[in-house]
């Protein structure tokens, strides 16, 4: 058995960038001290720098990979977790469960785990995450837009989402097109009861993955007893899950002496800067939220400029378009105004039908322009960064987020101020002390309130 009080509780890789800071962010602020790296650290740099830490997680890009190409990706991750001996290793996916079997396949990631974490138990697999206004109930999903739950084939984002339209609400119907694995249901009504009537019925499960449904806290802090307490038996536990499963253990381990860990300051203890200068807010993202918060920002006295993005990726101009736009940047920067930089203002945008054809015309594949614009992304903080001090950014979509922080040259982050579930203030770790200490918000385009860019901009501690 694992010494929980001398090795790690829990290690995540998220599929996506702001995915994996939802779920850093659901631990920190149960008080579990955790920093999410960019690349798996070595296990002796993680013994010599952070020697106090109680889970990590990696950020992660699975999520936008075709499902071929999902077991060279998560080979060595899979690999390196275990070498960090953690009790569970949580594979954390979006509170959306948005995928399909040619994307993203949250069945084949199920497929190939079983192979890296050869347990005699069922792989369990938690989607709800209750914060979140995420719910399985009898093994159907619901998420909330606007604080209206919909069920999640009828949802007006996800149910039409561009990638990964989701058409089916239950989360057994849509896996099992995507693994041959027989999936059964741990319902609400059987994580009712003490912890050994909810023991008992989970061991009469005889599927190979057991989805659990996530309703409301009780529910949850249910599946988090008997998740801790099969890992006991089977460490490491390896779990699927959104920011739901963080959510759960951090709850059963509340109620264990000898691992509750919280810290009464954490994470207040990171400071970040009691005055902050001008915001710049750097948008990939083109969903209907992010476009909401654009406008609100503008209306507090934001300066939005549309970044042309076609000039700046084209081989010929970009450089010169970079610089022109730096300078732009810094002017308005050094005049104490806030900034937004950004691609498209909502998914009806015109820009974005041109912008696409312009690119294709480059000989730039869709796949490649998202990375391409989250690298732009990241070139234009570390620009800026440089050029005037500037300290505080916010990021805007998912993939985009990922790119961007890895070309501004982070190393790590940790969470420093929450602003809104799942998109929190962070302190930015780095060998490069332009960068380090930097204060980034990463945020998915489904995140946020309207006035989210406000809110980052009046943070401090």
């Amino acid at each position: 058995m694992v010494n929980k009080l001398h090795s790690l509780l829990l290690a995540f890789y998220g599929d996506d960038f702001t995915g994996s800071t939802d779920a850093m962010e659901m631990l920190a602020l149960q008080g579990y001290r955790t920093v999410l790296f960019l690349d798996p650290p070595d296990p002796e740099e993680l013994r010599l720098n952070y020697p106090d830490v109680d889970c990590i997680g990696i950020a992660g890009i699975s999520r936008s990979l075709p499902t071929e190409e999902l077991e060279a990706e998560l080979a060595p991750i899979f690999e390196r977790l275990l070498n960090y001996n953690p009790t569970v290793i949580h594979y954390k996916i979006c509170s959306t469960f948005d995928s399909t079997p040619e994307l993203g396949s949250i069945g084949r990631v199920l497929d190939i785990g079983k192979r890296y974490f050869p347990q005699k138990q069922i792989t369990p697999v938690l989607a709800g995450a209750p914060p979140l206004a995420r719910y399985t109930v009898f093994g159907q999903h619901f998420a909330a837009v606007s604080d209206v739950i919909h069920r999640l084939d009828r949802h007006p984002i996800m149910s039409v989402h561009p990638a990964t339209p989701m058409d089916e609400a239950d989360l057994r119907v849509h896996l099992s097109k995507q693994t041959d694995r027989s999936i059964g249901l741990m319902s609400v009504l059987e994580l009712e009861g003490n912890d050994k009537e909810v023991w008992e019925r989970f061991s009469q499960k005889q599927d190979s993955i057991l989805l659990f449904d996530s309703l409301n806290q009780t529910d949850t802090t249910a599946s988090g007893k008997l998740l801790w307490k099969l890992a006991q038996t089977t460490a490491p536990l390896f779990i699927v899950g959104s920011s739901g499963v963080e959510y759960a253990l951090a709850k059963a381990w509340d109620l264990i002496p000898e691992l509750n860990r919280r810290s009464p300051n954490y994470p207040n203890d990171n400071k970040v800067s009691s005055e902050a200068a001008p915001l710049l807010v750097l948008s990939g993202s083109a969903s209907e939220i992010t476009r909401k918060q654009i406008e609100v920002a503008v209306r507090e006295g934001f300066v939005s400029i549309q970044l042309p993005i076609e000039e700046l990726l084209h081989p010929a101009s970009g450089e010169a378009e970079l610089h022109n736009l730096l300078n732009t940047a810094e002017t308005i920067l050094a005049e104490g105004r806030d900034l937004i930089l950004y691609t498209a203002k909502g998914p009806h945008d015109p820009s974005i039908v041109e912008t696409k054809a312009r690119l294709k015309s480059l000989g730039i594949s869709k796949d490649k322009s998202g990375q391409l614009l989250g690298q732009l992304l990241g070139r234009i903080m570390k620009g800026i960064a440089t050029r005037n001090g500037t300290r505080r950014f916010v990021v805007a979509g998912g993939d985009t987020s990922g790119y961007a922080t890895r070309e501004l040259g982070v190393t790590a982050l940790e969470i420093a101020a929450p602003i809104s579930p799942g998109a929190p203030l962070n302190i930015c770790y780095s060998s490069d002390s332009t960068v380090n200490g930097i204060e980034l918000a990463l945020k998915g385009g489904q995140l946020g309130q309207e006035d989210y860019f406000v809110r980052v901009k009046q943070e401090s501690l």
